[in-house]
């Protein structure tokens, strides 16, 4: 569903990007970690055609993002750091007015059926986005994936901010939207949400994919290890 052949790009003399190959299934979560300027929204923002490539590729449910611009973002659904809604809609209006951009036509019972789904408070369905939390927001844009169906999942640092309780919540939110078959590329700088929710899991630095791993196969304490030596961190002597 999320594929990138050798995708690169670049500003100038610097390199955000380096020669990335991704591959991310029906049914996968992989979470790329990495410090600021390692290229995880950079990949992000190709993914979703924002930017153009300077060379490779970026394909979504098998189409090149950058010759299906307006086609590849109907499989997908986005949710960034700060989840932009419009603040003096409640959080029907908006699911109401994201889902219609897509093209879904929804009763009021069906919106409030995506909204409860997505986990968001009873109470909170007719209030203004201005008084929610980020928690309450992110729960409404998981709510406009399921509303739009979508197939693809892009995710930069959607837990940030986020208090323990809030963020564990996104977490299984994920899970589910996982049962349905979405494929996830979540960038964030979360190691214990990554090993909690991801199937997948890449370290990157420097705009290149130093290490990747099968979820399951490596303990909290040996991904902080890897993260830590792909940073190129010291020890420092005591």
């Amino acid at each position: 569903m999320i594929i990138t052949n050798n995708l690169t790009k670049e500003y100038g003399d610097q390199t955000a990007l380096d020669h990335l190959n991704l591959n991310v299934k029906e049914g996968e979560i992989y979470c790329l970690l990495g410090a600021n300027g390692a290229g995880k929204t950079t990949t992000i923002n190709l993914l979703l055609g924002f930017i153009e490539p300077t060379s490779g590729s970026a394909f979504i449910n098998q189409l090149n993002v950058q010759e299906n611009l307006r086609t590849t973002k109907r499989f997908l659904a986005y949710i960034p750091e700060n989840l932009m809604l419009y603040p003096s809609l409640t959080a029907v209006e908006n699911l109401d007015y994201f889902s219609g951009i897509a093209g879904k036509k929804l009763s009021d019972s069906d919106l409030r059926g995506f909204l409860k789904e997505a986990g968001l408070q009873l109470e909170a369905f007719d209030k203004r986005i201005s008084t929610f939390s980020k928690g309450m927001r992110q729960k409404v844009g998981i709510s406009i994936a399921l509303a739009k169906e979508a197939k693809v999942l892009l995710l930069d640092e959607p837990t940030s901010g986020l208090d323990p309780k809030a963020s564990n919540e996104f977490g299984l939110l994920l899970q589910k939207l996982r049962a349905r078959g979405v494929a996830t590329l979540m960038a964030t700088h979360d190691l214990f949400r990554a090993k909690e929710v991801a199937t997948h899991i890449g370290i990157m630095k420097d705009g290149q994919l130093k290490e990747q791993f099968m979820a399951d196969d490596i303990s909290l304490s040996e991904l902080e290890d890897s993260y830590l030596h792909a940073m190129a961190y010291k020890e420092l002597a005591i």
